[in-house]
């Protein structure tokens, strides 16, 4: 089981609950890129990186069938929520506030 203790605190500010579990099957899914910093984060500013979330995460992961522009609404609603973060979002934050927004932690943890 993966641990994500040290994220719990950053996605207790911003997300309505806290679905352990589905944090723990988050910090799985990334897995060795939690261990680079660059890749352990979000940038909001790079409009390539929100593409890859879209398709990776929410395609992929969350099998999501929504419109792109409903897919970027929700990444974009995300972006501004950690706005607080700066410059960079932390990445198992990020991913799981959009499961939680479409309704997929208890998926996720399941």
């Amino acid at each position: 089981m993966a641990d994500a203790s040290k994220y719990e605190d950053n996605i207790k500010k911003y997300a309505k609950g806290y679905n352990q579990a589905a944090a723990e099957k988050i910090v799985g899914h990334l897995g060795i890129a939690l261990r680079n910093r660059d890749s352990s984060l979000v940038s909001c500013s790079d409009d390539t990186e929100l593409q890859r979330v879209r398709e990776k995460w929410c395609r992929g992961k969350l099998a999501l069938a929504q419109s792109n522009d409903d897919l970027d609404a929700a990444i974009a609603s995300i972006c501004e929520t950690l706005k607080p973060e700066g410059g960079n979002k932390g990445r198992v934050t990020f991913y799981y506030l959009l499961a939680e927004h479409f309704g997929k932690l208890e998926a996720l943890a399941g």
